[in-house]
């Protein structure tokens, strides 16, 4: 009687584990598709996630591997590249139509800028994303619920760091650390905002602390260097934050 039932609780044990396992597999599987989907509307370029995973029971999570690519014309392949972003969301909001994350975390994030008389990749980017969620594109960039609502986010805490930025491509590149970032309470004063309202104010929020950032670094490069070498990487570095300057006025 006893063995039967150890065979049982073992059954109903291995069950659930395999549920749990299939549950967590789809919804990493479903968070990639609609990055992979929804990305490339939003921001008018290549964007590709290779991998995420969500556990339904702490909500805890983790994507991998998000390449963000340049709008045309500018010689890199790549404007945004995050290895690996950390996901703290409430489990009760996984599978409803209003989810909260409790924190993300983005560690070690890349960019890459470029500038061209008074633009830059960067304000470029900006430009499509801001008009992806405004007017009738809005309605194509909104991740939406089986019953045709809106899905809405809101985000307790944002933290970026350990970031660095590449100014320019190639041999005159120059890279520079980014400070870190904290954002709090986004889309909790309206209730929830949608996806491309959110990529919005994230990567507005981003991309201004990364031309802000590199505009102050710029500024004195050509101060603490020494050697011939870096001194010419320091002029095109100078250069290219000098056309910063100019897309903002000084």
């Amino acid at each position: 009687m006893k063995k039967r039932l150890f065979i049982i609780l073992g059954c109903v044990a291995a069950i659930g584990l395999l549920a749990l396992v299939t549950v967590t597999f789809f919804l990493g599987s479903i968070i990639k598709a609609g990055v992979n989907r929804f990305g490339p509307a939003i921001t008018k370029t290549k964007v590709e996630l290779a991998g995420a995973e969500l556990s339904p029971l702490t909500g805890t999570g983790s994507i991998s591997g998000l390449l963000i690519g340049n709008p045309a014309g500018w010689r890199s392949d790549r404007a945004v590249y995050l290895g690996k972003v950390a996901l703290s969301v409430a489990p009760g909001s996984i599978f409803g139509d209003h989810i909260v994350v409790r924190e993300m975390v983005i560690e070690r994030p890349e960019f890459v800028y470029e500038t061209k008389l008074f633009s830059s990749n960067i304000r470029d980017l900006m430009n499509n994303i801001e008009s992806s969620s405004s007017g009738d594109q809005a309605a194509s960039t909104t991740a939406k619920t089986k019953a045709g609502k809106p899905l809405k986010f809101e985000v307790d805490k944002f933290v970026l760091r350990e970031g660095r930025v590449t100014i320019g491509v190639g041999a005159s590149a120059v890279t520079v650390p980014l400070p870190e970032l904290t954002m709090t309470d986004l889309g909790t004063r309206e209730g929830g905002i949608t996806t491309s309202q959110l990529a919005e104010l994230i990567l507005g929020r981003v991309f201004d602390h990364v031309l802000v950032t590199t505009a102050g670094a710029l500024t004195g490069v050509g101060k603490t260097s020494g050697a011939a070498a870096t001194n010419a990487a320091a002029d095109a570095a100078k250069k290219a934050g000098d056309e910063i300057k100019k897309l903002f006025g000084n």
